[in-house]
């Protein structure tokens, strides 16, 4: 049986288990920083201490190169931010609300993974724990649904934790479902502030069970995971089921010569096939868009705006903060539902670096692990989710949800410094044996 070991794990496990208690609160926006600076403080305590902290906090081993790099890449947004607000004359006060509100959103992309690194926390604990959340999902999904059916309201109420500060009231409200303004049908976000992030977390629940080893649990976090996708009605969530899940367990194939030489064929063949491919794939993506088509086109809106207001005004430090958009694109803020045109908008090419640079690192060892082991496919399947969820969400204010899987991402890290660290010792252990030839 599947048990926490040390107090890290505890804390780990009693949140993930906890999801729904505190989204009925509306405690979970809190939970997530809260939760990410205590184990901080614990990496820094384990770290200092050493040896002579108690065996269950012990640190795992020293920082990986990958969480520097994300610990540096957060530090280095919050003196964009800084020089920002400089800039634009954001005054004192607004700078303080934006350092606390980076305190909440990016810096949990740093200190996450850095826990995961160095704390004793087991992948095993983090996927069970995920998939009995799934259990717990499927037992309270049967309410939702219903809801829409029998007159209950949208939302239950909004919690007076809102008091703390955030992004908007939905972070701190309850819903039961919620009605599509283009179509006014019900669409569910469970334990998300909306539906379309509600999708994404679907996805991440069904990268974790697969890697279940127990039937039960597995089938449970992939039913829950599959319903969340359904139920949100997000394109971008089925696009994630496909790709996220597929992706990672086709990566042993660039090591094997005859899937080159199946690419190689089916590239020649495109000189025949190519103009019939470019107008299905053609077709298939103008039927996505306009399967949403008012959403397509406020996004695509905000993201020029965005763009040439970065172009023309803040190239390297941004505006500092985001700001009201016209009625154009319905008074959405500039600088939202797009992490790297809210990036470029807000934080400038600096900020933008800032969060690239350890991303496609991270990607790049994930991609390497997953084409030599297993062990590398749901790390992989977690950052694909994280690179499809920037193209349409702002990730920063979404990483209090997303803390289990910046923390497998940790974990990862740790395990690849592991064997990385091991194979040169046996590379000089044999180097120094005595040859097996005769005397």
């Amino acid at each position: 049986m599947i048990a926490p070991q040390s107090p890290a794990e505890s804390m780990v496990w009693k949140t993930i288990l906890w999801t729904w208690p505190f989204y009925g609160i509306g405690a979970l926006y809190v939970v997530g920083p809260v939760l990410a600076w205590l184990l901080a403080g614990l990496v820094v305590l384990s770290l200092y201490l050493g040896p002579a902290i108690r065996d269950d906090l012990r640190a795992t081993g020293t920082v990986p190169p990958v969480i520097w790099a994300w610990m540096l890449g957060m530090l280095v947004m919050l003196v964009a931010l800084w020089a920002g607000h400089l800039n634009w004359d954001l005054g004192l006060k607004q700078t303080i609300k934006s350092s606390i509100g980076w305190a909440k959103g990016w810096a949990l992309l740093a200190l996450f993974p850095l826990a995961g690194a160095i704390l004793p926390v087991r992948r095993e604990v983090l996927i069970r724990a995920q998939c009995r959340l799934g259990f717990w999902t499927l037992c309270i999904a049967p309410a939702l649904l219903i809801a829409p059916y029998i007159g209950l309201p949208e939302r239950i109420w909004t919690s007076p934790l809102k008091a703390v500060g955030g992004p908007g009231p939905e972070y701190f409200s309850v819903y039961f479902f919620t009605y599509d303004p283009a179509s006014w049908t019900p669409r569910w976000q469970f334990y998300a502030p909306w539906s379309p992030f509600a999708a994404l977390l679907g996805v991440t629940m069904v990268l974790f069970a697969l890697e279940e080893k127990e039937n039960r649990w597995r089938a449970a976090g992939i039913a829950a995971g599959t319903l969340m996708i359904l139920a949100s009605k997000s394109r971008m969530g089925l696009v994630g089921l496909v790709a996220c899940t597929i992706g990672p367990r086709m990566m042993p194939l660039v090591l094997r010569s005859w899937a080159w030489a199946v690419l190689a064929g089916l590239t020649a063949s495109l000189a025949i096939t190519g103009p019939w491919l470019a107008r299905t794939i053609g077709a298939g993506i103008d039927g996505f868009k306009s399967a949403r088509a008012d959403s397509t086109r406020v996004r695509a809106t905000l993201q020029r705006i965005a763009h040439e207001r970065w172009q023309e005004e803040a190239v390297w430090f941004g505006h500092g903060t985001v700001q009201p958009g016209p009625h154009l694109v319905e008074y959405m803020p500039i600088g939202s539902h797009h992490t790297w045109f809210g990036l470029l908008f807000v934080k400038g090419l600096v900020g933008l670096l800032a969060f690239a640079v350890p991303l496609i690192w991270q990607i790049g060892l994930a991609m390497k692990d997953a084409a030599q082991s297993a062990r590398g496919r749901l790390p992989l399947g977690l950052c694909m989710v994280l690179v499809l969820l920037s193209f349409g969400e702002n990730i920063e204010i979404e990483a209090y949800l997303l803390w289990p899987a910046l923390m497998m991402l940790g974990i990862h890290a740790r395990e690849c410094a592991r064997s990385g660290e091991k194979q040169p010792r046996t590379s000089t252990e044999s180097a120094k044996m005595p040859s097996a030839g005769p005397a």
